[in-house]
């Protein structure tokens, strides 16, 4: 099915009034179903929701399927233009990243850069089916993680970031802890810093805050994942690149019961 025609039949089904539903670049063959991920025969639906773009993967598919977001896509107008988007799909259960602090499953408080509904919005029932709840960069950070003290950064429109320490996820919101003369580490490493500086000074920031925190948290490595992070030309010491499509891969592990899987008490 081309594009347009998906675009045309998610109209009908209730996708969010001028998204259009594409396939984007597929995922590596391990994005789908990475080794370490067992989910007890569940087909596990990952939604990552983001500024611009939701988009979706099924478990054992490479095509990545999205649609176009914004600051007026609603809770309720995001789950519509997933089920549009997937509706040949069948899955036991979903993931999702959510684009903010993330509590007990639910959001802590609605998205900047999305419409409302967020919080108190049942999403397992209106999937009808079981559903985990985390913070974007959670998720990335779950499809990262090589064992041991991890510290993720997301270099993107802001400054995403999680710890993992022995297979226990600990979400932080290191981007509005004071960093310098009155800033943030967002206003320093996300977007706002990169234009304002130019760079080779935000560069140099994304180089010394990898190194204080590394210090600082103990960490063994840091992943810096995020759109941004193509704009370094050398990386950090102790540092690697991330993938975006490890956000699918998270997705995934959130469901995994194996030994490797991540500590149920730290979802």
């Amino acid at each position: 099915m081309t594009a347009d025609a998906k675009a045309a039949s998610a109209k009908k089904s209730g996708a969010p009034k001028g998204s259009k539903i594409a396939a984007a670049k597929s995922a590596p063959a391990n994005a789908a179903k990475p080794a370490d991920a067992k989910t007890g025969g569940r087909k596990v639906l990952v939604v990552d929701v983001g500024g611009t773009h939701v988009k979706m993967l099924l478990e054992g598919q490479k095509e990545v399927r999205k649609f176009d977001s914004g600051p007026k896509l609603t809770a309720e107008a995001t789950i519509k233009g997933v089920r549009a988007a997937t509706k040949d799909w069948h899955y036991d259960c979903v993931s999702i990243g959510y684009p903010g602090p993330v509590i007990n499953g639910r959001p802590l408080r609605e998205p900047h850069n999305l419409g409302g509904g967020w919080m108190g919005f049942d999403f397992a029932k209106a999937f009808g089916k079981p559903v985990k709840l985390v913070n974007d960069a959670s998720m990335q950070a779950i499809g990262s993680y090589q064992g041991g003290k991890m510290l993720f950064l997301g270099l993107g429109t802001g400054l995403g970031s999680a710890m993992i320490v022995n297979n226990v996820l600990e979400p932080m919101e290191l981007a509005h802890l004071q960093y310098r003369k009155g800033k943030t580490y967002e206003d320093y490493l996300g977007i706002r810093g990169l234009e304002r500086m130019g760079k080779k000074k935000w560069r140099a920031h994304v180089w010394k805050v990898c190194e204080q925190l590394k210090a600082a948290l103990e960490a063994d490595y840091i992943v810096l994942g995020g759109g941004n992070v193509k704009k370094l030309k050398k990386l950090p010491p102790g540092t690697r690149e991330g993938d975006n499509n490890n956000a699918f891969k998270g997705g995934l592990r959130l469901w995994d019961k194996s030994e490797r899987g991540l500590k149920d008490n730290a979802l």
